[in-house]
């Protein structure tokens, strides 16, 4: 077993032990595979393993790995989410490109990537990234203001609202950890309500350190990155 199809394992392992220590079934959570910084190769290693949804931060570098990939007819079809900023300027390349896009918070973007999505392709699935907590330096749309939000974007018809995604300020120990993620988890509950949208299904929260964490507090999704590929190596 290879470095990185034992890393997957051990994510999945995680995963499961989690969902059944909060008394959920392990196929309720999907994981996605952090690729940013890795290369295709990798991306190809952890897919043969059977992993199908990616996510990736930085938006070019995401393109390149989806259209060397679909243009591989040996390839699965695997699906493509960008959970880094989008802005204006790269909106184009998210809607002709990805499947998912996690962090929109602002309706600017949310038409454009709409206006922009092709007519052959399905509607863009998206998730409204919320500041739970209230850090000073992370992107998101405030709590009170989601909704109105969310209303806005339900309305465009390229696009199809699947739920919520969340980035938190990290804090230690478990407790501390789903106190966070529980005020996305009523948030979101509160909303699913109001909107009353089949397919708002979604939660995306919880990454390498707190995955546990999120778990019980109700993600569906969880964004794994460093505990599969290994650390990032950046240039200085």
């Amino acid at each position: 077993m290879t470095t990185l199809s034992h890393n997957l394992h051990t994510v999945q392992t995680r995963i499961a032990a989690a969902c059944v220590a909060a008394g959920r079934s392990p196929q309720s959570v999907t994981l996605l595979a952090v690729s940013k910084t890795f290369s295709a190769s990798d991306v190809q290693e952890v897919a043969d393993c059977g992993q199908r949804d990616f996510g990736e931060n930085y938006i070019q570098e995401g393109v390149d790995k989806i259209v060397a990939f679909r243009a591989d007819p040996h390839v699965p079809a695997l699906v493509w989410h960008c959970i880094g900023p989008i802005q204006s300027n790269k909106t184009k390349l998210v809607a002709e490109h990805f499947d998912w896009a996690h962090t929109i918070d602002r309706l600017k973007i949310a038409q454009r990537l709409n206006d922009q999505r092709p007519a052959h392709l399905p509607p863009l699935q998206v998730c409204l990234q919320v500041n739970t907590d209230g850090g000073a330096t992370k992107s998101g749309v405030t709590p009170d203001d989601v909704l109105t939000l969310a209303l806005d974007v339900a309305k465009l018809p390229r696009l199809s609202l699947r739920g919520l995604m969340t980035i938190p300020d990290p804090v230690d120990g478990f407790e501390a950890q789903v106190a966070v993620h529980n005020k996305a988890r009523a948030l979101f509950g509160e909303m699913k309500a109001v909107l009353n949208l089949p397919q708002f299904d979604t939660l995306s929260m919880g990454m390498t350190g707190d995955l546990e964490a999120a778990i019980h507090a109700g993600s569906t999704m969880v964004r794994v990155g460093t505990a599969i590929f290994g650390g990032r190596t950046f240039a200085g």
